[in-house]
């Protein structure tokens, strides 16, 4: 081959590498935006409404799992008692995010609690008495899709104040193995189907209550 071919094939050869490269970028950022890796944040514009969050919510259709507020222990923040409970921020953001869940109306809403201190005051200060299982592995794990719907009630949200690695195993098996940490105080939204089928909404952080409230 002479040199003019050489270098023909050369820049053919680099076109191709670089045309084959495009094609993966676009292959990932189109997956991307078609299989999110996280929840949709429930906070932004008017999306409690438009991802059909608030008319599950109004029906009693939905799941919601909260996570405790932020715990003493890992924290520097003043404990409001036990080191293994709240931090005195955090009971405050507690009783702010009970007060965005009256807001949409408990009436029709059941609520469970993990053992755990920090999760019974969470709970407490949220919602005032509520039902505390027998051991925080009650319901965690990948069973959750399946023990969920079975404690739900027809006609009757659920809410369970738990962990974050127990958010985390129900969004894994719901199709986000990816899914970023569950904050202090964050809702993660599971509407129940007809056929008991369960479909994340979307997750709603406590600093993201007023903006979502204030579109209703």
């Amino acid at each position: 081959m002479n040199c003019p071919d050489e270098r023909r094939a050369k820049t053919l050869k680099q076109s191709g590498l670089r045309f084959g490269a495009l094609i993966a970028l676009s292959l990932v950022v189109m997956g991307a935006m078609l299989w999110p890796t996280t929840p949709q944040n429930l906070g932004v514009d008017n999306r409690l409404v438009t991802s059909g969050a608030l008319a599950a919510w109004r029906s009693g259709n939905l799941i919601v799992l909260v996570r405790h507020e932020e715990r003493c222990d890992r924290s520097s923040n003043p404990c409001l008692g036990p080191v293994d409970g709240l931090t005195r921020p955090g009971s405050v953001s507690a009783v702010a995010v009970g007060s965005a869940f009256h807001t949409l109306g408990m009436s029709h809403s059941d609520v469970l609690s993990s053992p755990t201190t920090r999760t019974v005051q969470t709970s407490q200060f949220m919602f005032g008495d509520v039902h505390v299982l027998p051991d925080r592995l009650t319901l965690c794990g990948t069973a959750l899709a399946h023990d969920l719907p079975a404690r739900k009630i027809a006609g009757r949200n659920l809410l369970l104040v738990t962990h974050s690695e127990c958010i985390g195993d129900l969004e894994r098996v719901l199709g986000y193995p990816h899914a970023d940490g569950a904050e202090y105080g964050s809702s993660l939204f599971v509407r129940v189907g007809t056929n008991g089928k369960l479909k994340v909404l979307g997750v709603l952080n406590s600093q993201g209550w007023a903006a979502a409230l204030g579109h209703l």
